[in-house]
C-alpha cells in the first residue's frame, strides 16, 4: 500500500540509527581536524614558493636542515600546548603558563647548581623541577575551583606570582650552571641540531614531544578522564548534575598541565641552558594560539591533540619563513596576529553555527 502523502518522512530508527550515530561523530572529528592540516599545507607551500622566489637556487625552506631548525623551538610549545589543550577543552584557559615554565626551568637551574642535590643530580632536579610545574597547576586550580573565579583572573595574577618568584629564587639575574661540570650532557643535547644529537634525523626532545602528545591524546578519546574533560567544557552545570566531581576535575586538569609546563621548563632550560626567569613572558600567547589555530573551542569542549601539533608547527613555520625570507619581527608579529584572528573567527563563526 502507498504511504499517504501527509505521513512524515522519519529517519531510520532503531539499530541503523545507532550505527550512524558513531560513524557520524568520527566524520566531525576527522573534518575538525583537517582544518588545521590544510592551513599547516597552506602555510608551507606559501612559504616554500616564496623561498624559491626570492632565493633561487639558495632556497633551503624544504631543506632536511630547515626542518629541524624549524622542529627544535618548536617542541617546547608543543609540550607546553599539550597542557593548554587540556585545559581549554575543559573550559578554562590558563595566562601563566609562560611564566610558570620559566620559574620551572630556574628551578632546574639551581638544582643543577645545589650541593644538597649533587649526589643524586640530574634526576632529582627533574623531578624537583616537575614537581614544580605541578604545584603551580594545583595552585591554580584549587583557587579556581574552591573561589569559583574566572581562570582568566587566577591566571592573570599567578602569572605575575610565578614571575616573581623565580625572581626571588635567582635574585633578579640569570642562573647560570657550569656546563661542563653541572649540566649532563643528554640535557644539553636534547633539543640540539647537531649531527650527534640526532634521532633519526630529529632532536631527541622532538621524539619524546610526539611520544607525549600521543599519550595525551590517549588520554583524551579512551579513558574516563578524557570524557569527563569534554564534559566538563561543554556544560559545567551538566557535568555536575551527571555526578562529575567538577572541583576534583579542575584541580585534575591544571595540575596535570602543570606537569607538562614543567616539561617544557626542561626543553627551555635544554635551549638556553641557563634559568631566566623572564624568558616565559609572553610565551603563553604563543601557547594559547597554537591551541586555537589547532582548532580548539575557547568556550571550551572541543579541541585535540593532531590540531594542536598542526598549530604550533603553523607558528614554527610562520617564524622560520619570515626569518629566511629576511622579514623584520615585526612582519612575523603581524603575520602571526592575522593567522590567530583569523583561527577565532572561524571559530565563532562555527560556534554561531552550531547555536543557529
Amino acid at each position: 500500500m502507498a504511504r499517504p502523502m501527509s505521513e512524515p518522512l522519519l529517519p531510520p530508527q532503531g539499530k541503523d540509527q545507532r550505527s550512524l550515530v558513531p560513524r557520524f561523530r568520527r566524520l566531525k572529528s576527522v573534518g575538525r581536524a583537517v582544518g588545521p592540516l590544510l592551513a599547516l599545507a597552506i602555510v608551507v607551500g606559501c612559504f616554500g614558493v616564496a623561498d624559491r622566489w626570492k632565493n633561487g637556487e639558495r632556497a633551503q625552506f624544504f631543506s632536511a636542515l630547515n626542518a629541524r631548525t624549524i622542529a627544535a623551538p618548536a617542541a617546547t610549545i608543543v609540550v607546553a600546548a599539550l597542557g593548554m589543550t587540556l585545559i581549554i577543552i575543559a573550559g578554562g584557559i590558563d595566562l601563566s603558563a609562560g611564566t610558570g615554565l620559566a620559574l620551572c626551568a630556574t628551578v632546574l637551574a639551581l638544582s643543577l647548581m645545589s650541593d644538597k642535590l649533587r649526589p643524586y643530580n640530574p634526576l632529582a632536579a627533574i623531578a624537583l623541577t616537575l614537581a614544580t610545574g605541578g604545584l603551580c597547576g594545583f595552585v591554580n586550580g584549587g583557587v579556581i575551583s574552591s573561589l569559583r573565579v574566572v581562570p582568566f583572573i587566577v591566571t592573570l595574577g599567578t602569572m605575575r606570582l610565578y614571575l616573581g618568584v623565580a625572581n626571588m629564587l635567582a635574585k633578579d639575574t640569570t642562573v647560570r650552571p657550569d656546563k661542563l661540570t653541572q649540566v649532563p650532557g643528554w640535557l644539553e643535547r636534547l633539543l640540539s641540531i647537531r649531527a650527534d644529537s640526532l634521532w633519526f634525523g630529529f632532536p631527541g626532545g622532538v621524539w619524546v614531544a610526539l611520544v607525549l602528545a600521543a599519550a595525551t591524546a590517549a588520554l583524551l578519546r579512551y579513558t574516563v578522564f578524557g570524557r569527563h574533560v569534554f564534559a566538563l567544557g561543554s556544560n559545567e552545570m551538566a557535568a555536575r548534575l551527571c555526578g562529575i566531581n567538577v572541583r576534583g576535575m579542575k584541580i585534575a586538569v591544571y595540575t596535570l598541565a602543570g606537569f607538562f609546563f614543567g616539561i617544557a621548563g626542561v626543553y627551555q632550560f635544554s635551549r638556553l641552558t641557563v634559568g631566566n626567569p623572564v624568558s616565559g613572558v609572553g610565551m603563553e600567547l604563543k601557547v594559547i594560539a597554537a591551541v586555537v589555530i589547532g582548532g580548539a573551542s575557547l568556550s571550551g569542549g572541543r579541541g585535540s591533540i593532531l590540531g594542536t601539533l598542526a598549530g604550533a608547527a603553523v607558528m614554527g613555520v610562520i617564524d622560520d619563513g619570515c626569518t629566511l625570507l629576511g622579514l623584520s619581527n615585526p612582519v612575523q608579529d603581524i603575520v602571526l596576529g592575522i593567522v590567530i584572528v583569523t583561527a577565532v573567527a572561524i571559530d565563532q563563526l562555527r560556534q554561531r553555527r552550531l547555536e543557529s
